[in-house]
C-alpha cells in the first residue's frame, strides 16, 4: 500500500494547478499518488493535469459539477493510500510536509494530523498563520477546541483553515465524507465529525502547507446562502452527535455567531441596495451584527431608529449598540454616504469569516 493519496479538487485552476502538482510531486521519503478531481472546469485544467508526465498523477474528470466536497469525495473514492492528504488546487506544500505529518501521526497512533500553515498574499510578506509556541503546547486538537476556534468574529485562531491528513481506513470505517451541499465549510464539518467520532488529531507545529489568498476566492466571499447551509449542516451535526461540556458550549457560541453573520450579511446587502428600512430590519433581528460596521453607518442606523420611534411607527424598537469608533465621525448626512464604510466593514468580515 502506498503511504498517501493526495486529494486535489480543481475548478478553473489552469493558472495554479501545475505549480501545485510540482510541489506535491517533490515530496520526499513517502510513496504517493496524486488524484485530481476536475469539477467541470471551463478552462484548460483537465488538459494540464492529463498532460503531466508523472505516472503518479491521476485525473478524475467529473461528468457534472459537484462542488468542492463532491469533487473531493470522487477523488477519495479512487484513492488507495494509507493516508489521505487534502490540498487545494491553488496552494503548495513543502517537500517534507507529508513525511513529517505521517511520522507524527504514526508515532502517537493518531487518525488525523494537522500542521501549521504559511500564508501567501499578493504584495504582502509571507507569514506563519499560527504561533509555533501555541501549537507546541497543544500536541493534540480536540473537538471543543476545534469548534471554539470556528466561532465567527470571536476566534483569535481559526483552525478551520487547517488542511488535515486523515487515515483512509478511519474515514471508511466511520462512513465519513465531505458534505456536498456545502460550498464553504465542508472541510470544517468533516474534521468536526472525525473528532466527534473519536478520532485522535495530532498537531505538527511547523508549517508545511502554503495557503494562497487571492482575490475572488469563494472562501473570501461569504454570502447569506453559504451561512444558511452551514447552519443547516451544524443542525445535522448536533443531531448526530451528543455534545456535552466544553464542546456543547463552544457549539452554542458558534451557532450564535453564524446567526449573527447571517444578519450582518443581510445588513450589508440592504445598505448596498440603499434600503434603510431593510438595513434596520436586519440590524434589529440581530443587534450584535452592528458591532462589525464602521461607526458612521452604525450611527446613522441609530438615528434612523430614533426617528421611527419618535414618529411612533415602531415605538418598541430597541436602541442598537454601535460599533467601535468616535461619535464625532458620524457627521456627514445622508444614508448613501455610508457605503464606503460598508465596503470596509464587509472586507473585515470576510477576513474574519
Amino acid at each position: 500500500m502506498i503511504d498517501v493519496s493526495v486529494i486535489i479538487a480543481a475548478y478553473n485552476a489552469e493558472d495554479t494547478i501545475a505549480e501545485t502538482l510540482e510541489s506535491v510531486l517533490a515530496s520526499r521519503n513517502v510513496s504517493l499518488e496524486v488524484i485530481v478531481a476536475d469539477d467541470c472546469s471551463q478552462d484548460r485544467t483537465r488538459e494540464i493535469v492529463a498532460a503531466n508526465p508523472d505516472q503518479r498523477v491521476r485525473l478524475v474528470a467529473l461528468a457534472s459539477n459537484r462542488g468542492p466536497g463532491g469533487a473531493r469525495n470522487a477523488a477519495i473514492a479512487a484513492a488507495s493510500g494509507k493516508w489521505l492528504a487534502m490540498v487545494d488546487a491553488d496552494d503548495t506544500i513543502s517537500p517534507d510536509r507529508l513525511f513529517r505529518m505521517i511520522a507524527r501521526g504514526e508515532a502517537v497512533a493518531a487518525e488525523i494530523v494537522v500542521d501549521n500553515l504559511e500564508v501567501l498574499e499578493p504584495e504582502q510578506p509571507r507569514r506563519v498563520m499560527f504561533d509555533r509556541a501555541m501549537l507546541h503546547a497543544m500536541p493534540e486538537l480536540d473537538l471543543a477546541g476545534f469548534i471554539a476556534s470556528n466561532v465567527l468574529f470571536a476566534s483569535r485562531h481559526n483552525f478551520g483553515y487547517l488542511k488535515p491528513v486523515f487515515s483512509r481506513s478511519f474515514l471508511l470505517e466511520k462512513g465519513l465524507s465531505f458534505d456536498e451541499k456545502l460550498k464553504i465549510g465542508e472541510d470544517y464539518l468533516l474534521l468536526a465529525r472525525a473528532l466527534a467520532e473519536g478520532g485522535k488529531c495530532a498537531v505538527e507545529p511547523e508549517p508545511g502547507y502554503v495557503y494562497l489568498i487571492r482575490q475572488g476566492s469563494i472562501s473570501r466571499v461569504l454570502q447569506g446562502h453559504h451561512v444558511e447551509a452551514m447552519l443547516e449542516a451544524d443542525r445535522g451535526f448536533i443531531a448526530r452527535y451528543r455534545l456535552s461540556g466544553a464542546a456543547e458550549r463552544a457549539q452554542r457560541r458558534r451557532t450564535a455567531s453564524l446567526k449573527e453573520a447571517l444578519a450582518f450579511i443581510a445588513l450589508i446587502d440592504a445598505l448596498k441596495a440603499r434600503s434603510p428600512s431593510g438595513a434596520l430590519r436586519a440590524a434589529l433581528s440581530r443587534p450584535a451584527a452592528l458591532r462589525h460596521l464602521k461607526m458612521p453607518i452604525a450611527a446613522r442606523l441609530q438615528r434612523l431608529a430614533a426617528r421611527l420611534r419618535r414618529r411612533k411607527k415602531f415605538p418598541d424598537l430597541p436602541v442598537v449598540a454601535s460599533g467601535s469608533g468616535s461619535a464625532g465621525e458620524a457627521r456627514s448626512p445622508g444614508f448613501s454616504a455610508g457605503l464606503q464604510d460598508v465596503k470596509s466593514s464587509e472586507a473585515n468580515f470576510h477576513r474574519e469569516g
